[in-house]
């Protein structure tokens, strides 16, 4: 991306029995469409890709998601969303296609940490399960889940797992007949479709509908005469429930003069310890934040390190108790984070001979003692771009032998 870093401002409250985070980044316009279905050349199309980096089309939501763990996961509070990337993950340079599955998962979960495959029988799963070696994931979207005034909850173990009960939304692609399932309603919408031109670049007409609610949607007439550009949401939001349905946006996240400002509730102990980490007082918990803005899919996001947040106790940032149903936002400390473009750093990698601080990755020195949120994106692009720095360091280093020897060759032909 055009920027390697960028920042984001977070406050954290909490009472008896609930804790909030506020979440404010800048975002240059609002991203809010994500897979469309649109009419095109007398048929529907998906209009469904994650390239990886800008959306030629603008189409794709802003996203914020938080990692928390409460130290059941140790590498995490040192390493944060490193050690969730295996090798050749998906959309990684030269991973192919059968990488596609290839997703977040927990080193101690594999028998080779390395090796995707080798995972662990059902039996350990089940107890690291218990003994809380999972990170929870709260996954909040801007089309997917803000108008339900929701964050998706989730969960990273041996993959990056949806915790149990209804989902926020489900595909409104018919694969059988190469259409949409549902549509606008006439009546209550004003339209049965949005217009490819109204929509394209993440632009968004405020007195239309941008999302599809399965409470309103009418089943798709295949009779209407569909026009060229007419597109229709590709997947229908309905009410979640069980443990997806725990984390609520405080309000409804906002997008306005270049910001977007969102604030995430959910209760201290959701009754689902299994998905969902238990906070509580006097409690010192590890998080990390990525962002995807500016309409950039796939791995061009932004991560955080690890930050410790303390309930009633002293750490890094430290959650403002209060009382009452809702916190007095100006007395919250702000805490001001960097976030940083990772590119293709795999935990592989991390911890191989080939990086030179992996001696300290050993002994278990935390990142943020050995780099700043720079000084990692540096490393990112340089990783990236790791094959062709090394031909050119070794077609430099062939030219230099060349040089020398020619000059050394020359000076004897002159004696």
């Amino acid at each position: 991306p055009p920027e390697l870093t960028m920042p984001v401002d977070l406050q954290v409250a909490y009472n008896d029995a609930q804790i909030f985070f506020h979440y404010r980044w800048p975002a240059r316009q609002p991203h809010v469409f994500t897979d469309l279905l649109r009419y095109s050349q007398g048929k529907w199309q998906r209009q469904l890709s994650t390239p990886i980096g800008t959306d030629p089309d603008g189409i794709y939501e802003d996203r914020l998601a938080m990692m928390v763990d409460d130290g059941s996961v140790p590498e995490f509070q040192r390493y944060g969303g490193y050690i969730t990337v295996g090798a050749n993950m998906r959309d990684f340079t030269g991973s192919g296609p059968d990488a596609a599955h290839r997703r977040k998962y927990l080193p101690a979960t594999r028998r080779d940490p390395n090796e995707w495959y080798s995972i662990v029988d059902q039996a350990t799963l089940e107890s690291q399960r218990r003994a809380g070696y999972f990170l929870d994931l709260w996954h909040w979207r801007a089309h997917l889940s803000n108008p339900l005034g929701r964050s998706d909850d989730q969960h990273v173990a041996w993959y990056r797992l949806y915790d149990s009960g209804e989902p926020l939304f489900f595909s409104n692609w018919d694969v059988d007949k190469g259409q949409p399932r549902w549509m606008f309603d006439l009546e209550s919408s004003g339209v049965r479709a949005l217009r490819w031109e109204d929509v394209a670049g993440g632009r968004r007409d405020e007195s239309q509908p941008y999302y599809l609610l399965a409470a309103t949607a009418v089943p798709f007439d295949a009779t209407h005469e569909w026009g060229e550009g007419d597109v229709i949401p590709g997947q229908v939001l309905r009410e979640p429930s069980g443990s997806r349905d725990e984390i609520r946006v405080q309000g409804e996240g906002r997008w306005a003069d270049g910001y977007w400002d969102v604030t995430l509730v959910r209760a201290l102990d959701t009754g689902h310890p299994l998905e969902d980490k238990v906070l509580r007082d006097q409690g010192v918990y590890s998080i990390a934040l990525s962002v995807h803005r500016d309409a950039r899919a796939s791995r061009w996001h932004y991560v955080s390190l690890p930050l410790q947040l303390g309930l009633g106790r002293q750490a890094e940032l430290m959650a403002t108790r209060f009382t009452g149903p809702m916190p007095d936002w100006s007395r919250v400390d702000t805490r001001e984070m960097t976030l940083f473009y990772p590119g293709q750093v795999s935990w592989k990698h991390l911890s191989s001979a080939r990086h030179a601080g992996s001696k300290y990755i050993a002994k278990g020195v935390p990142v943020k003692y050995r780099h700043k949120e720079t000084q990692l994106a540096q490393y990112g692009v340089e990783m990236e771009f790791d094959r062709e720095i090394r031909r050119q360091w070794a077609l430099s280093l062939i030219a230099g032998v060349l040089l020398v020897a020619s000059f050394v060759f020359s000076i004897s032909l002159l004696f």
